[in-house]
């Protein structure tokens, strides 16, 4: 798939808001965008490692980059909370 180039990542309007529950600080995440994505795998993760995890950091990056939607990083994003043992509640959007 060729690349779109950058899109804004801190848009909402295409991405279906979820929870993450995480523990310390900010154990409820609330992610909406792809920005959010980044900063929940980047800053709060509680771990730098793990299969679903790195797969999800490089698709954040994919879908920053405009190669892939914003829906295929938030999938991903499910599958490294659900490695990591982090419940994941789907907002209404």
């Amino acid at each position: 798939m060729q690349a779109v180039g950058m899109v804004d990542w801190r848009r909402s309007e295409d991405f279906a808001p979820l929870m993450l529950v995480m523990s310390g600080q900010e154990e409820h995440r609330l992610v909406r965008s792809l920005s959010d994505v980044a900063d929940a795998l980047i800053n709060g993760w509680p771990t730098g490692d793990g299969r679903e995890y790195i797969a999800a950091v490089k698709t954040c990056l994919d879908a920053i980059q405009g190669n892939i939607p914003p829906d295929v990083a938030r999938a991903a994003l499910i599958l490294a909370a659900e490695e990591a043992g982090i419940p994941v509640i789907a907002v209404a959007h």
